[in-house]
């Protein structure tokens, strides 16, 4: 295989250590959700995060434990797409989806340093804010010195601090980046322990608070159970707990941050540890799975309480926008915030101090889950955009694809103007898109596997009904953000845009390259007359069409129209075009021999003409060159040139010779191409 076109193996690490990873990004949203779901859900908060909740266990989780079984690479569900819609359709998609994992991942950063700098900004410290204070007015008076005024004036606290943190995250990257997965694999581990630790204890203390305190539990009850929800009910709603089940079922699509970080595990996949060796890779399979269940369960458990203990202790004036709890409720009651029923903290030691600590926290984790997962996007596009003729391995050793990101990262929070409210909705669609992709994915795979099988009993066994069920819920979720929320679909075309025109340009200014990394043998039969072909000097190749015209029949007609002997040897070429939408092809030959003349079929071509010249230019390596012998060709030159450009087939011998022209520039080592 070339090189470029060989994957960088990650180091592999013990599949906890892993969770801790993906957790800078998954748990990270405990920072923000429990606000967002206040806001949204009113006191109907804790039920419909029991609905994320289920959405995550029985629908999220079956699914991309599935994938993590059909794609061990790291590909996830748009590798599987490729797979399962083959041809410039399937390339199409996956493009379009890599625009929504962009989009999924861009929005993941300049949401996460926007909630980070929430959190440096309320911190209740009285020192802190003085010093704060002083900062945020130097700057803007730098920035309006040099800047100008109106620009200083956009530059409030918010975006001057998530600006400051953007900056700090991208020279950490750019001064780790050789080593950076495993730098932030190492800084992981301890930070997310402690990160769950902090926000256990605030919980715990929330739940003990609440069992000695019981009239606040029946106080929510006997309001929700009356419809008192502090939120403004649909038209038609009415009050009884059927009403709450069905709007709780609602208010899925407006709190789709709780599942995020799915499509991240299948990107970091690779890292897992599993038997050296292994193939299939079952252990790292298996241990891949342990990450799935272990983080969907850790978060399952704290989304559910922290949505009970914020909702039911915290005021709603301080939850929404401009309160103290915005957007960091947990830092709140760690800070000691005021309480609905009373001014005592859940826990003795709640205050600034501890606040302080738990701040500081936070602020690591989101700030390296935007740092971590834009590394991940950096990952993911190459591994498709290669096969697509783009070059990224260049741009991938000078870091320019996390430059060009950080860059977008940028725009991004200068035009949200770093909020996160208005970011929320953008950073749902791309989690949604995935998520849909990756159930639809998994659709059509179990029903590719269930046709396959034979057996009934096997056929019933696979069970392709439940995942319609799961896929029906998450594309009408998404659905319901993209109606709501054009702002991340706006982005998403944004990228999708720059990736199809970059591909197209890409692939057109390389299409005279030999594009062939490799030839693989059906046999060893094949693989012994191959040789002995390449030693001996067989002068004549025919490319023969397979179906086209008998063999004896092309025969005598190469030799009438060309003029050859008749002891001369010719060896056909029989090309197969497996996937023409493919840029790069690694041949698999087949080679025969009769006692009219010699056959060398051809199969897994994306291009007739780069299949023949690959094998003329290899045999020409080893003794004389071959002369190919082409015939006139029945299309007009405008149909073959667009029949070759999209399909890999048409005006053939032209563009066999430029290929020639162009790798091999040694005049006695060249193929001749000759049409008679």
């Amino acid at each position: 295989m070339s090189d470029a076109l060989k994957p960088k193996q990650p180091s592999e690490h013990f599949w906890l250590w892993v969770m801790c990873l993906l957790g800078l990004d998954y748990f990270s949203t405990l920072a923000y959700q429990p606000s967002i779901t206040a806001e949204v859900a009113g006191r109907l908060g804790p039920i419909a995060t029991a609905v994320v909740v289920l959405a995550t266990l029985l629908g999220a989780l079956p699914v991309y434990c599935y994938l993590a079984g059909r794609s061990p690479t790291g590909a996830g569900s748009i590798g599987m797409l490729e797979r399962v819609v083959r041809g410039w359709k399937g390339k199409t998609l996956v493009l379009l989806l890599l625009g929504f994992a962009a989009t999924d991942f861009t929005m993941l950063k300049t949401l996460s340093l926007a909630d980070a700098a929430v959190h440096v900004i309320k911190n209740e410290e009285g020192g802190w804010q003085s010093t704060l204070k002083d900062w945020t007015e130097q700057l803007r008076s730098h920035g309006s010195d040099h800047l100008g005024p109106t620009f200083a004036a956009y530059l409030d606290d918010q975006l001057t601090v998530t600006l400051i943190l953007g900056v700090v995250g991208f020279v950490f990257w750019f001064v780790l980046r050789n080593g950076f997965n495993r730098n932030v694999l190492v800084l992981a581990v301890p930070l997310v322990a402690i990160f769950l630790v902090l926000n256990g204890l605030l919980l715990g203390g929330g739940i003990v608070y609440l069992v000695q305190h019981p009239y606040i539990w029946h106080d929510w009850l006997e309001k929700v159970g009356s419809g008192d929800w502090l939120i403004q009910p649909p038209f038609w709603a009415g009050h009884g707990w059927g009403t709450v089940l069905l709007l709780s079922m609602l208010f899925l699509p407006k709190l789709a941050l709780g599942l995020s970080g799915f499509e991240m595990s299948m990107i970091i996949m690779p890292q897992v540890r599993g038997k050296p060796g292994e193939d299939p890779p079952r252990t790292r399979i298996r241990n891949t799975r342990k990450v799935l269940v272990s983080a969907a369960l850790i978060m399952a458990v704290y989304l559910l309480t922290s949505s009970v203990v914020t909702g039911l202790l915290i005021p709603r004036s301080e939850m929404l926008e401009g309160g103290r709890a915005a957007n960091r409720a947990l830092a709140y009651l760690a800070h000691g915030g005021d309480l609905t029923f009373g001014a005592e903290p859940i826990l003795p030691w709640c205050g600034p101090l501890f606040g302080s600590i738990y701040d500081l926290t936070t602020v690591l984790v989101l700030s390296l889950a935007g740092t971590s997962v834009m590394t991940a996007l950096a990952v993911l596009l190459p591994q498709f955009l290669l096969r697509f003729g783009m070059e990224l391995k260049w741009a991938h050793r000078w870091g320019v694809l996390l430059m060009l990101f950080a860059l977008i990262n940028l725009i991004v929070t200068l035009y949200f103007k770093a909020s996160v409210d208005a970011q929320r909705n953008a950073y749902a669609s791309g989690v949604l898109v995935l998520m849909s992709c990756a159930c639809v994915v998994t659709v059509l795979d179990k029903r590719q596997l269930r046709a396959e099988l034979k057996d009934p009993s096997l056929r019933r066994r696979l069970n392709v009904g439940y995942f319609w069920l799961i896929a029906g819920v998450f594309v009408a979720t998404t659905l319901a953000v993209a109606i709501h929320s054009g702002g991340g679909f706006m982005i998403a075309g944004c990228f999708i845009a720059v990736l199809l025109g970059t591909s197209i340009v890409s692939r057109a200014l390389r299409v005279d390259e030999v594009r062939t990394i490799g030839f693989e043998f059906k046999d060893d039969h094949s693989k012994l007359l191959w040789d002995t072909l390449r030693m001996a000097d067989f002068p004549v190749l025919v490319p023969h069409r397979p179906g086209k015209h008998e063999r004896e029949n092309k025969e005598a007609q190469i030799r009438r129209d060309h003029q050859l002997a008749p002891d001369a040897d010719i060896v056909f070429l029989e090309v197969e075009v497996d996937d023409p939408s493919n840029f790069f092809q690694n041949l698999l030959i087949e080679a025969t021999a009769d006692d009219h003349c010699f056959v060398i079929r051809v199969t897994r071509c994306t291009s007739v003409a780069h299949a023949i010249a690959s094998i003329a230019l290899e045999m020409s390596r080893y003794s004389k060159p071959p002369g190919l012998h082409f015939g006139w060709s029945e299309m007009d030159l405008l149909s073959a040139s667009w029949s070759y450009m999209a399909f890999g087939e048409g005006n053939i011998p032209w563009k066999v010779r430029e290929l020639i022209l162009r790798a091999e520039p040694d005049p006695e080592k060249r193929p001749r191409v000759i049409i008679g």
